[in-house]
């Protein structure tokens, strides 16, 4: 019987797997070889700091690689999320060097990240309570980028039913999906999973939400597949906080990504702005004015959605607050 072993990481430490094993469970690498004999794989880049790229290769591990000097040449940049063809260099070390970039799903510009699928706002019911104007810039941030986005809110083994009704009637109508789990007590975490399975997801929010203690929850390999990344980058190169991927297991990567935790609004007017709130879209063609800001226009549709509670009040004070901050930002 063939026998051969390699690294996995899982649970806290580097265990020994055997191809047959590995195989049996859907692990296995496909390994193949350059015309120069050297062994090739297909990875996802987890992290990329100083031309150095972290690629996760799924039965192997995290391999520390420089891309080769052609993409630099073509104006070509790996980025995180990027799957690609690794040339393994040296398996004891776990170094290699990227041969190929594969063809890109979707790649968003801030933050620089390639093949994310969805995005997961993750808030608190209370403590904290949630800012409600800070989670529309990051919806704004995420229509911008065309991501389909959920969002969740944590604690609501403390929270009353009251405010999780408030919370789901403001964001569903809005066409967001909304969960509710409690870290803490492992509630509603089965559905989070089943939602990242197969999925590369971007994960946002302020701090103090939860959102490290979701991803040790989703997946007992975090702390090894961030332990060996970090313990890597221990080598004195920087410290600097970019993105990265963490592996959740069944296909699925969550990536934390500081990009969106910004609260700068993004690059719109003030006229753009209304675009961004999909729960204006119906009421828009009722505005008695073409180009309607919702503001101060008498006969204004989306103004007579709020009154009737159609659309959430709180919603729309927070498009009037980021309007006169977009107005007088162009001022200046």
């Amino acid at each position: 019987m063939l026998y051969k072993t390699f690294r996995h990481w899982t649970g806290s430490k580097a265990a020994e797997l055997t191809w047959e094993h590995c195989v049996s469970r859907g692990r296995m690498p496909e390994v193949r070889h350059s015309p120069h004999g050297l062994e090739y794989m297909t990875g996802k880049i987890m992290k990329g700091i100083a031309g150095f790229y972290y690629v996760h290769v799924e039965g192997r591990g995290v391999y520390e690689c420089k891309a080769k000097g052609i993409f630099r040449k073509e104006g070509i940049k790996p980025l995180v999320g990027d799957d690609v063809e690794m040339d393994v260099l040296d398996e004891t070390e776990m170094l290699g060097n990227i041969r190929e970039i594969l063809p890109r799903k979707s790649a968003l510009l801030r933050p620089a990240v390639a093949n994310v699928d969805q995005a997961l706002i993750l808030f608190a019911i209370v403590k904290p309570n949630p800012n409600f104007n800070l989670l529309d810039r990051f919806l704004i941030r995420m229509e911008q980028q065309e991501l389909p986005t959920m969002i969740c809110f944590n604690k609501e083994d403390i929270a009353s039913q009251e405010e999780k009704e408030a919370l789901r009637r403001a964001y569903e109508t809005c066409g967001y999906r909304v969960l509710f789990i409690s870290v803490l007590e492992n509630r509603g975490l089965d559905q989070v999973r089943e939602l990242l399975a197969g999925k590369t997801t971007a994960l946002a929010g302020p701090s103090g939400v939860g959102k490290s203690s979701l991803i040790n929850q989703l997946s007992p390999e975090t702390h090894m597949e961030t332990g060996e990344i970090s313990e890597k980058i221990k080598r004195g190169r920087h410290t600097t906080r970019h993105s990265e991927i963490i592996v959740l297991g069944d296909s699925a990567y969550i990536m934390d990504t500081p990009g969106f935790t910004s609260l700068e609004m993004p690059e719109i007017t003030k006229e753009e702005l209304g675009g961004y709130y999909p729960e204006f879209r119906e009421h828009e063609p009722l505005c008695k004015f073409r180009g309607c800001a919702h503001i101060s226009e008498p006969d204004c549709g989306v103004k007579e959605a709020v009154e009737e509670g159609k659309i959430s009040r709180v919603r729309y004070e927070n498009y009037m607050a980021l309007y006169r901050e977009l107005k007088e930002k162009k001022r200046y």
